[in-house]
């Protein structure tokens, strides 16, 4: 176990029957961190975090959180922990106002509830039921009862599905402000371009394991042959070209004009590529480096067909 971690699991199994859900997964979640939690559908990643909230109880290994049993310590760890819950959890015919204002007596350091509700946008929606609420509606709702009581940790499952641009940006500022208080965030997400705006690291899970763990900048610098393109005159020697640059660097000109290099690519290979334009007469209107995104390793390591 790793001392400074806010979550650890340690080789967890989870079995339904004959199905093996989760098969042995080791994870380690830092404090004050934001970990994205991305996987296809039926890799075990929300049994995963639901074990570690308290809602499942493993059939083999370790789970902490905040050093602590979520199901043999859960009365000890409750009041330090928020969740966020994709359905259910509220009374129908409780009104959202009421709910969170209810929620946050619980607690003895609450955020100001009246700013919350401004913050996610609300206030029309305060004495509204529950079950008349809209999707977003509820979804951001969900979001505030889960961080109304200044949790150490919270768990947030599709923070931003089903949402407005508006309401997206609103709760990714809040996950940034929730990180810069200290709070460590454990989220699930579908939208790679939302692990790579807020996660400090990601961790892949398929098939019950996780086959990928590192900031969104390692997974996509590990796992891409880079790019460089470049345009100029066409025809260019690429021969020439190619006798200055690194062994095993490729060159073609793809259309007229527009060359493209592949290799490791990095602040020599373009010290390179634009001495050697310089020193040909060539000069390049664009030069742009092409990396892999979060997504195209994910496809990479899960494959594209649909679960």
């Amino acid at each position: 176990m790793h001392e400074k971690a806010a979550v650890e699991v340690g080789g967890l199994v989870k079995r339904y029957g004959r199905t093996t859900a989760v098969d042995g997964l080791d994870l380690s979640v830092g404090h004050g961190s934001v970990t994205a939690v991305l996987g296809p559908n039926g890799a075990g990643k929300t049994t995963t975090v639901e074990t570690c909230e308290g809602y499942r109880r493993p059939d083999a290994g370790t789970v902490r959180v905040l050093g602590l049993d979520p199901i043999a310590d859960a009365r000890e760890l409750r009041p330090r922990v928020g969740v966020m819950l994709q359905s259910g959890g509220v009374y129908p015919g409780v009104r959202a106002g009421e709910m969170l204002r209810h929620l946050a007596k619980l607690h003895a350091r609450p955020l100001d509830v009246g700013a919350l509700i401004e913050r996610l946008g609300l206030g029309s929606c305060g004495r509204t039921t529950y079950r008349r609420l809209s999707g977003g509606q509820r979804q951001r709702l969900a979001l505030a009862l889960a961080v109304v009581g200044r949790p150490e940790v919270v768990f947030l499952d599709e923070p931003t599905a089903g949402l407005d641009p508006q309401a997206r940006r609103a709760t990714w500022d809040l996950v940034r402000e929730l990180r810069a208080d200290g709070v460590t965030c454990v989220l699930t997400t579908h939208f790679m371009d939302e692990a790579e705006e807020l996660a400090d690291a990601v961790a892949i899970i398929d098939a019950g394991r996780v086959i990928a763990h590192g900031t969104p900048e390692e997974l996509c610098r590990g796992g891409a042959e880079n790019t460089l393109r470049f345009t100029g005159r066409p025809g260019l020697d690429l021969g020439s070209l190619l006798k200055a640059l690194p062994p095993h660097t490729t060159a073609a000109e793809v259309t007229p004009g527009t060359y493209r290099l592949r290799g490791t690519v990095d602040p020599q290979l373009i010290a390179t590529v634009t001495s050697w334009c310089a020193q040909h007469g060539v000069l390049p209107d664009r030069i742009a480096v092409e990396r892999h995104t979060l997504e195209d390793v994910f496809l990479e390591l899960t494959g594209k067909e649909l679960r």
